[in-house]
C-alpha cells in the first residue's frame, strides 16, 4: 500500500475506532454504575412471576440495549447480569443467555451504531447518498424482521422452560444514586444522538467523556477499572490491512463471481456474507464483501444481514459471540460448540431469510 493509500484508510477507520473505545467506556462506566443491574432487576419485578413474560421483557431489553449501545454491550455485560437473575429466581439460565447472544446479532442492524460491520459500511453507504435518515428508512423492515423471526425461533425452542413460574424476586444491588442517574441518562441521550445525523463518534465521545468524570468524582477507585479496547482495535486496523492487501492481489474477481451483480442477488449476497461470516468472522468476511456488493444501498444492506444476524452459527462468527462464550464459562454456564451450532443455525436461518425477504419486498 502506498502513503496515500494509508491515510486514505485511516481517514475512514479513525472514526470507527473512536466510536469503538467510546462506547466501550460508556458501557463499561454504566455497567459499574449499575445501569444493567438496576434494569435487570426492574425486569424480573415486572414479569410477575411468569417466565415467558420475564423472558419477553429481556428481549425488550437486550434489543434495545444492543441498537442503542452496541452488539458487544449486550453479549458481554448484559449477559452475566441475566445469567445471575435466572439462577436467584431458579429458572432456566440456557433461554435467557441464547437471548443475549442472538439478539446481540440478529438486533444489530436498524442503526448505524449497533454494530461494528455498520459504521464501517456508512463510508459506502455514504458514497451511495444513503445517509443516516436513508440507512434507517432501508434497515427498519429486515431490522424488524430478523427480530421477530429470532424471538419466534426461541420461544419454539425453549417452550417448555418459559411456559414456567418464578417464586423469588429480589432486590437490586444499592449502587451510587448520582452515579445511576447520570449514567443512565447519557445511555438514554444517544439513542436520539445517534439518529440526528451527527457522525456517531461524537456523541459517544462526548458521553464517554462525562461518564469517566462522574465516576472519577463519585468512586475514584473505579476508574482505573475501566477496560479500553486496544487490542481488539489493533485486531479490527490489521484486519482492514490484510483484506485490502488480499483484495488488491484477486480476491475481488473471485468474490465478484460469488455475489453476482444484478439487482435480484439479494439473497446470494446476503447467503455468501452469512457463509463467510461464519467461516472466517464477520468483519473480514464484511470488508472482503464490500467492494463487490455496493452496487446498490439494498445490496448493502443485504450484505450486513448475511455478516449480522447471519454469523452466530459458530462461536467465532463474531467477536461478541466469543466473548458471550467466555462470560457465560464465568458464570458457570457450560456452552458447548457443537449443540450451539446446530441451535443456533436454526435462528441464522430463520432471521437471515426473514430480513432478506423484508428487504426485497421493500
Amino acid at each position: 500500500m502506498t502513503g496515500q493509500e494509508l491515510v486514505d484508510l485511516a481517514a475512514r477507520i479513525g472514526p470507527v475506532m473512536v466510536f469503538l473505545v467510546a462506547m466501550t467506556v460508556v458501557a463499561e462506566v454504566a455497567e459499574i454504575a449499575g445501569v444493567f443491574d438496576v434494569a435487570a432487576h426492574w425486569t424480573a419485578h415486572a414479569g410477575r412471576r411468569r417466565t415467558w413474560l420475564l423472558w419477553l421483557l429481556v428481549v425488550a431489553l437486550a434489543t434495545a440495549c444492543t441498537i442503542v449501545l452496541s452488539i458487544d454491550t449486550t453479549a458481554v455485560l448484559l449477559t452475566p447480569v441475566v445469567i445471575a437473575m435466572t439462577r436467584q429466581l431458579g429458572i432456566a439460565a440456557m433461554p435467557f443467555a441464547l437471548t443475549t447472544v442472538w439478539l446481540a446479532n440478529t438486533a444489530s442492524l436498524l442503526l448505524p451504531v449497533s454494530n461494528l460491520s455498520n459504521l464501517i459500511a456508512l463510508h459506502r453507504f455514504s458514497a451511495l447518498g444513503v445517509g443516516t435518515h436513508e440507512y434507517i428508512a432501508l434497515a427498519w423492515r429486515p431490522a424488524l424482521a430478523a427480530i421477530l423471526a429470532t424471538v419466534v425461533v426461541l420461544f419454539v425452542l425453549h417452550r417448555r422452560d418459559l411456559l414456567t413460574r418464578y417464586d423469588l424476586d429480589p432486590p437490586a444491588d444499592p449502587h451510587d444514586r448520582v452515579l445511576l442517574w447520570v449514567a443512565g441518562g447519557i445511555c438514554v441521550a444517544l439513542g436520539p444522538a445517534f439518529v440526528s445525523g451527527v457522525t456517531p463518534a461524537i456523541p459517544a465521545a462526548i458521553g464517554a467523556v462525562a461518564l469517566v468524570a462522574v465516576l472519577a468524582w463519585r468512586w475514584p477507585s473505579r476508574v482505573r477499572t475501566v477496560a479500553v479496547p486496544w487490542v481488539m482495535v489493533l485486531a479490527v486496523c490489521v484486519l482492514f490491512v490484510v483484506v485490502d492487501v488480499a483484495m488488491r492481489h484477486g480476491l475481488e474477481s473471485v468474490l465478484a463471481g460469488l455475489v453476482g451483480g444484478d439487482a435480484g442477488s439479494l439473497w446470494r449476497v446476503g447467503l455468501v456474507g452469512a457463509a463467510g461470516a461464519n467461516v472466517v468472522n464477520n468483519l473480514p468476511a464484511y470488508l472482503a464483501l464490500e467492494p463487490v456488493s455496493d452496487g446498490s444501498g439494498e445490496r448493502l444492506m443485504a450484505l450486513l444481514v448475511g455478516v449480522n444476524a447471519g454469523s452466530i452459527v459458530t462461536v467465532w462468527g463474531s467477536l461478541a459471540t466469543l466473548l458471550w462464550r467466555d462470560r457465560c464459562r464465568r458464570a458457570g454456564l457450560t456452552v458447548a460448540a457443537g449443540p450451539y451450532a446446530v441451535r443456533s443455525l436454526l435462528c441464522a436461518v430463520a432471521a437471515v431469510s426473514a430480513a432478506l425477504l423484508a428487504l426485497s419486498l421493500a
